[in-house]
């Protein structure tokens, strides 16, 4: 499992329209379905569906339907046994001609809650268990660039923190502990840094800083006091202006590895005497963060 790219609670992919795919690991509390995409100019209506099987004639535990029609709203319903049941009509509309957007379904005991670009949008209660749920549709005037999948594995995500962020890593850092990373590079904006923190003595027991201009990823460690040496050489810089990342970084035995985008970015072998004294994440600089799942 050393060189997983993907662990099972996050499932990143950028797909084309229409969409019909499984959740792997079906749904669960506090798992939430993140989607990140555009809404073009021409928009008419487009629709998610969770499914309780994998074909389009499944039952449907979520329809959600955005209509630009004149009269916008939102529609939410369930369909089961082929039987539309009664619409949710909801005369607001979060979402913006040409412009992007990121979406939230969290799943609760009681039903989906909707966020929209941060902000709270709808409480759908549940009609169909949502245990049944087992892979999503999506379809129409819409352009989807990435669905993450996060179940409750470590702890629940941070969705969009302002940076500078400091928070303490829930029960700390150990092997085969993997922290997951959204986030985007402001146009303009040149380097930012991550850093692994031993929060008793202040010392980095891992500094990762990408440079969008020097197009560079520098690595280190600050120990006592005193920076280590650096660490350059990379095969591709993904780091760029105005573009998103996912960013996966997994502790190992001996070494830190980092993907980035799906690809292995790098290692960086431990310096620290122990991995599990590391027990704070810190981020700042130029750049902006969708959520952190510990």
């Amino acid at each position: 499992f050393e060189d997983m790219v993907v662990v099972e609670y996050m499932l990143s992919i950028v797909q084309r329209l229409p969409y019909l795919g499984p959740i792997y690991g079906g749904l669960r509390e506090g798992v939430s379905i993140y989607l990140q995409g555009t809404i073009p100019e021409n928009i008419n209506r487009f629709f998610i569906n969770l499914l309780c099987g994998e074909s389009e004639s499944s039952d449907i535990a979520l329809h959600f339907n955005p209509r630009f029609d004149g009269r916008d709203k939102v529609v939410f319903n369930t369909c089961q046994n082929g039987s539309w049941e009664s619409e949710e009509k909801i005369h607001s509309m979060p979402f913006c001609k040409g412009q992007a957007f990121e979406m939230i379904i969290l799943v609760s005991s009681h039903g989906y809650k909707i966020k929209v670009n941060g902000n709270d949008f709808h409480h759908f209660k549940h009609r169909i268990p949502f245990e049944r749920v087992c892979a999503m549709q999506i379809a129409g005037d819409v352009s989807i660039q990435t669905i993450n999948v996060i179940g409750v594995m470590g702890g629940q995500p941070i969705y969009n923190p302002p940076v500078p962020f400091s928070n303490m890593i829930p029960g700390g850092m150990f092997p085969k502990r993997t922290i997951i990373i959204r986030g985007m590079v402001p146009y303009g904006g040149d380097r930012m840094s991550i850093n692994f923190v031993v929060s008793r003595s202040r010392d980095i027991a891992f500094h990762l800083n990408p440079r969008v201009r020097e197009g560079v990823v520098v690595r280190n460690s600050m120990i006592g006091g005193c920076w280590g040496q650096e660490e350059r050489e990379i095969s591709m810089n993904p780091f760029m202006e105005g573009q998103y990342f996912d960013m996966s970084i997994r502790c190992g035995n001996g070494r830190f590895k980092v993907f980035v985008n799906g690809q292995h970015l790098f290692d960086f072998v431990h310096r620290f005497q122990s991995c599990n004294e590391i027990d704070m994440l810190e981020i700042d600089g130029n750049v902006q963060i969708s959520y952190i799942h510990f």
